[in-house]
């Protein structure tokens, strides 16, 4: 190998008489050697292979700018790089687009294609796909880092006020944070189950009164116990309130607006109690207030903000509508072919169930998916052949969707376990590479702070290895060391 101060030049005559397109050279990427002509290069000017032809002429810098080593006798340039996405890379220059094979990680042939200068628009879609999902992946692995990060540091220029109003917000929507913040969210949860048993034991008769009017009511413990929920939830939700970051979006937040829904009712029916009776009958009163407390089961939806099953399963079928729609097409078809025939085939019996086919969609709700509740069936032969192949047209309809939706719902599932155990890795790996990048100054900023004299509090703070100061990919365009996210391992 010619080293870059030889005066010799490889193989390229002097005037220049040697025209790209003809032009032969050998690429060797770790170990495995291509060799490539200059018309096909060419297509793709912009390339780093193309520019490996036109890379001769400007000298051994120009050469080795683009290249790890280089042997001009056998004009071949070496790459330290990944052969098997270089591979892939190269279907460019033959078929103008590049598939991904399976087993290279999304992100890292990334990282090929920009070093090879092969634009994106020449991945297959079906790879884009890859490639963005795993974008998602990092930036919710990020976005989790970041979290905790912003949970850990504490900014010394911010007020009292918002010190209190983010420990306040850590306090009651972060369990896992300290000890205390889970027995609040335990309590919480128990409020929740007790406030929704109070509910249902107090429609049993035998635990009810009855007013001087003669009207059944809720027993008065009953009722005490439902205000002291009532009373727990409200300071929850002021509290959550005053404390988060952006209240625009907590007010318009699925969850709490079931928490809205929660609370209102009572406070409602309290003022229509007192209040109303004056504005209106007494009986009206009555039944506005029995129903709002029907609202009460609003409650129910609260435990799923601290269980994580109930919050998977929602995700889930968020992302799986389309097979419901595809669910409820198929039932909404088999109702109405076989209730319109159940009709046309029950007429001819004098004591006939099925007495129009609005009538008859109920026959085939309840039949298709396998009920039967027995108040409506046929009476002729023909009708219970219809029945027959109508129940079995419903197992198969709801068969069919149901295995995408569990899947969804696993895959979900997984991908949140996985992506809690790449930000707890990321947060390990990232300690470490703070520890160590502190390691090496700690021995001489210790011996400057015993010279000076410099003890106590200042002391310890100084050698204190502090989880703010570290970095993350994709937060950062800083690039200090290779992290996790970065080697996509």
């Amino acid at each position: 190998i010619k080293m870059a101060g030889d005066s010799s030049f490889p193989d390229v005559d002097s005037d220049g008489s040697e025209k790209n397109e003809e032009m032969e050279i050998v690429v060797n990427v770790g170990g495995v050697r291509q060799v490539f002509y200059g018309d096909n290069l060419n297509q793709y000017p912009e390339t780093r292979l193309a520019e490996l032809i036109n890379c001769l002429s400007g000298g051994y810098d120009s050469i080795f700018s683009l290249c790890d080593d280089y042997d001009p006798g056998k004009r071949e340039f070496y790459f330290d790089r990944d052969p098997d996405a270089f591979k892939c890379i190269i279907d460019v220059y033959y078929f103008g687009e590049i598939h991904m094979k399976k087993g290279i990680c999304p992100i890292c042939f990334k990282n090929e294609m920009e070093f090879w200068k092969v634009d994106l628009k020449f991945l297959d879609d079906c790879c884009k796909t890859h490639l963005s999902e795993k974008k998602e992946e990092l930036e919710e692995i990020a976005r989790r880092v970041q979290l905790i990060l912003d949970d850990l540091g504490v900014d010394a220029s911010e007020s009292r006020w918002k010190r209190c109003q983010k420990y306040i917000w850590k306090f009651l929507e972060k369990p896992e944070s300290s000890y205390p913040a889970r027995v609040i969210a335990v309590l919480s949860f128990l409020f929740i189950l007790i406030s929704s048993v109070v509910m249902c034991v107090g429609t049993i008769p035998d635990l009810q009164v009855v007013d001087a009017e003669g009207n059944r009511m809720e027993h008065p413990t009953l009722d005490s116990i439902e205000t002291a929920c009532i009373g727990w939830f409200t300071m929850e939700y002021v509290l959550r309130l005053i404390s988060s970051p952006n209240k625009l979006h907590f007010a318009l937040s699925f969850m709490n607006i079931v928490d809205v829904l929660a609370i209102l009712p009572f406070y409602v029916s309290l003022t229509l109690t007192h209040l109303g009776a004056k504005l209106m009958e007494l009986s009206n009163v009555q039944q506005a207030v029995q129903a709002l407390r029907i609202m009460r089961i609003a409650r129910i939806f609260k435990l799923a903000r601290h269980s994580s099953g109930l919050q998977t399963l929602t995700y889930a079928l968020k992302r799986s509508f389309k097979e419901l729609g595809l669910l409820l097409m198929y039932l909404a078809v088999g109702i109405f072919v076989f209730s319109a025939l159940g009709y046309t085939m029950e007429q001819s019996h004098p004591e006939t169930l099925f007495k129009s086919i609005p009538q008859s969609f109920w026959w085939a709700i309840i039949t298709m998916t396998t009920v039967g509740y027995g108040d409506i069936y046929p009476k002729t032969t023909l009708g219970k052949l219809n029945a027959a192949i109508s129940f079995l047209c419903g197992v198969i309809a709801i068969a069919l969707p149901i295995h995408p939706i569990i899947n969804n719902f696993v895959r979900y599932y997984n991908k949140q376990r996985v992506l809690e155990t790449a930000a707890k890795h990321e947060l390990e790996l990232m300690e470490l590479n703070s520890a160590e990048g502190k390691a090496a100054s700690s021995k001489s900023e210790l011996e400057d702070l015993v010279r000076e004299g410099k003890e106590g509090p200042f002391y310890s703070s100084r050698l204190k290895v502090s989880h703010s100061d570290t970095f993350i990919h994709l937060l950062s365009e800083e690039k200090h060391y290779r992290t996790r996210l970065q080697s996509c391992k």
